[in-house]
């Protein structure tokens, strides 16, 4: 009987792990708050900065989506929306002439770059829908809605 004893698994608890955890978690804490908090996500709730590259970033975004660069999360289809782009296009072109030598080298470098690569497309997005035959190049000049589902 006392060989039974002897073989049968021993139960071992181990009561400092709830300490353990706790001193790690007020380590990481005083460690945490000597750093300071983090200008992103206290300034901005987890977004990155507002700047410059920021703001271009969003409105060239805005042009390459209504260049049908996306499909429609619901309907899976591509939308072309030449007006919205132009529009973006044209503002990105604002923003170039009214920054103009307020920016750093490289933001012009960057914003010159990518108002080349805007119209490049639109151009040629105008023009394989002129061929289709989905949208006249005069409608979609003259300011007319120019959305179109290919």
């Amino acid at each position: 009987m006392a060989a039974q004893q002897d073989s049968a698994p021993q139960l071992h608890i181990d009561s400092d792990w709830k300490a353990q955890a706790q001193a790690e978690k007020a380590r990481l804490e005083e460690k945490q708050k000597s750093k300071g908090p983090a200008p992103d996500e206290s300034e901005h709730g987890g977004l990155p900065p507002a700047t410059f590259d920021s703001l271009v970033d969003l409105i060239a975004s805005q042009a390459v989506m209504g260049l049908g660069a996306y499909a429609d999360r619901n309907t899976g289809r591509v939308m072309i929306d030449l007006h919205g782009s132009k529009f973006s296009i044209d503002l990105l072109h604002v923003l170039e002439e009214k920054t103009k030598g307020n920016l750093t080298p490289e933001e012009t470098t960057r914003l010159q770059q990518i108002l080349v690569e805007l119209r490049g497309r639109f151009v040629q997005i105008v023009h394989l829908l002129a061929e289709q035959g989905k949208a006249p190049v005069e409608e979609t000049v003259s300011g007319k809605p120019g959305i179109v589902t290919p």
